[in-house]
């Protein structure tokens, strides 16, 4: 019987490489232009405007308290960037460090996420994926935001 199979959009944010079901990528963007809003949400890094769409932008450094990694000069190959995703009717844009690729992962390889994890909470986590030469924390962004803060971001996307 053949393996169900899907891919993950793979990013770094801190010292972790996530994955993030490529189903759920709208696009990916430079993270740049992003406007400030006053008496946003802590992780609200402000408001974009995407091709005359304007989406909230969600800081995921400070929504799951990680801390941002310096680079050295000669990491040109790092992208700082924004994932456009939809969770439940609104567009947002996740701020990460760099998006590295896109892998496919078998669904039966798939672990539980440990019971300590580094940065994010557990219950935002689908699993971990792990092979010889990837170790993968995979996210459920259908989980990043309850209701409440789902409503008051469409609010701010408009």
């Amino acid at each position: 019987m053949a393996s169900d199979n899907f891919q993950l959009v793979t990013f770094q944010l801190g010292n972790e490489t996530y994955g993030v079901d490529i189903m759920m990528v709208n696009s990916i963007v430079r993270a740049e232009g992003i406007r400030e809003i006053p008496s946003a949400p802590h992780f609200v890094e402000g408001i974009y405007n995407l091709r005359g769409e304007i989406i909230p932008v969600i800081n995921l450094h400070n929504r799951f308290g990680i801390p941002v990694v310096e680079r050295e000069e000669d990491d040109d190959e790092l992208v700082d960037g924004m994932m456009i995703i939809q969770i439940a009717g609104a567009k947002l844009g996740l701020i990460i460090d760099n998006v590295s690729r896109v892998v496919s992962v078998e669904t039966e390889k798939i672990q539980p996420p440990p019971l300590t994890i580094s940065g994010i909470g557990r219950e935002y986590i689908r699993g971990v994926y792990n092979r010889e030469d990837l170790y993968l924390v995979i996210l459920d962004v259908t989980r990043i935001f309850d209701p409440a803060e789902l409503k008051q971001l469409r609010m701010i996307g408009g």
